[in-house]
């Protein structure tokens, strides 16, 4: 049976970010063939329709509105549920981003219905579609399935692979006027202040180096950027490594902090703690550099090396170079 599938779709940077693409590919699998149509929100989004339709929007909603350039819970839920009263979808996805986290808790408020969240993989199972998440920070799965009703459910980044974009694809556009209601307007933004940030986006990394207590100092983490330069790489910490001051807590992966998904993780001086576990143990390939023998980091990593960081890392940016030189 054939369905209609929504996307919520979000930008970074003047691109759709990877997590909305991936979105569309779990549309794909679900919609039987039937309609595919994605939304995007703000005054700088007109160009994320071709993106969309070479990743399978078969229409994609724009809602052009200055109100809706800066992130606000209550302003974006109200415009995407303006979306669903003209799609009336079967099926609603979004990322699970830290706006798709915040946001789809509303629309499942507003829809009156249930959702299910986190998700790493999703299968088509006879007429029901079923979810993974995990649970127990990462140490078992659960599976989920809606009996009735709109389903609702946010994708975990860097799980699903990304479909191969067909540049021949096109998709309808529709433009969609916003105002936003009184009641949405009970939060506004004055003014929004970024801390600067190194490198590659953190939640979409394919590779990520990241650094503990053992880096010792603030000055010591920073030598995991060389690092991270060298591999095209995201930089995270621990949540100790934060506490010392050595690293942002922007950087934090872990239970309380971003739950990241690379191809590879690199953890320079980091134990293990079970709450930093939870944030990286579902990388496809975990590597581990730590003086303890016993840390509990090497229980869930690939490959192992007992040593300071500070003599393992430049051994380690050598050989990297190497590699690289010789595949170039």
């Amino acid at each position: 049976m054939s369905k209609k599938v929504l996307v919520f779709a979000e930008g970074r940077e003047g691109r759709v970010r990877n997590v909305s693409l991936e979105a569309l590919t779990v549309a794909k699998k679900v919609a039987g063939g039937g309609e595919i149509v994605a939304t995007v929100f703000g005054t700088q989004t007109d160009s994320f329709v071709e993106s969309l339709a070479h990743h399978g929007a078969d229409k994609v909603y724009v809602v052009n509105s200055p109100s809706l350039d800066q992130y606000i819970a209550d302003i974006y839920k109200e415009a995407f549920m303006q979306v669903v009263e003209q799609v009336k979808p079967d099926v609603i996805l979004l990322g699970h981003t830290p706006n798709g986290r915040d946001v789809a808790p509303k629309i499942a408020q507003a829809l009156d219905i249930g959702m299910v969240s986190d998700n790493i993989a999703v299968d088509v199972l006879e007429d029901k579609i079923v979810f993974t998440r995990p649970i127990y920070a990462g140490k078992a799965f659960v599976k989920k399935i809606f009996n009735d009703g709109t389903i609702l459910a946010t994708i975990r980044p860097n799980n699903i692979p990304m479909g191969e974009p067909d540049e021949s694809r096109t998709a309808e556009k529709v433009d969609i006027s916003y105002t936003p209601s009184g009641n949405a307007l009970r939060v506004q933004i004055k003014d929004v202040i970024r801390k600067a940030s190194k490198g590659v986006d953190l939640s979409e990394a394919k590779i990520v180096v990241s650094g503990g207590r053992g880096s010792k100092s603030k000055e010591g983490f920073e030598k995991l950027y060389e690092l991270a330069d060298i591999l095209n790489a995201a930089v995270g910490a621990s949540r100790s490594a934060c506490d010392e001051g050595y690293a942002d807590y922007s950087l934090q992966v872990g239970q309380t902090g971003k739950v990241v998904t690379p191809d590879l993780y690199i953890a320079f001086g980091i134990s293990g703690a079970i709450q930093h576990l939870a944030g990286m143990s579902n990388a496809k390939v975990i590597v581990a550099v730590n003086k303890d023998a016993e840390a509990p980091i090497f229980q869930v990593s690939d490959y192992g090396i007992v040593g300071d960081m500070y003599e393992v890392l430049p051994l380690l940016m050598e050989e990297f170079k190497k590699l690289l030189s010789e595949s170039a």
